[in-house]
């Protein structure tokens, strides 16, 4: 009765086993110098400036851009299925599709007008 699960359960026992021995081997064989800008925040694209207190902050248009990545990332993943299903959708599909498109232009335009596309 499982038998047909079997592949899936090795597959996620050699996932976890490749994770596992990948934290032990990189623990014995990696450097163990540490300094000052090993523990230092890495901030992608910007220099840190110096705060008075705790750790330096991202600036808050990383965030909202990675929101709107992932809001148009599934918009692609919703438009997939529907491209290889086009054919026995019918009419039913391509309206749906057209309320779904139009949905996301909508919110794409609110984030242009914004603001939210410009890098400053």
């Amino acid at each position: 009765m499982l038998a047909p699960y079997m592949p899936i359960v090795l597959l996620f026992a050699l996932a976890a086993g490749f994770a596992i021995q990948s934290g032990i081997i990189a623990t014995v064989t990696g450097p163990r110098r540490y300094n000052k800008a090993k523990y230092d925040f890495y901030e992608c694209g910007i220099e840190p400036t110096p705060q008075m207190e705790g750790p330096s902050r991202f600036p808050i248009k990383y965030f909202l851009t990675a929101m709107l990545f992932i809001v148009f990332d599934i918009e692609i993943i919703f438009l997939y299925p529907y491209a290889v299903a086009n054919d026995s959708l019918g009419l039913f599909g391509l309206v749906e599709m057209a309320l779904f498109i139009g949905t996301v232009f909508v919110a794409y335009a609110y984030v242009w007008r914004r603001g939210g596309l410009d890098w400053d």
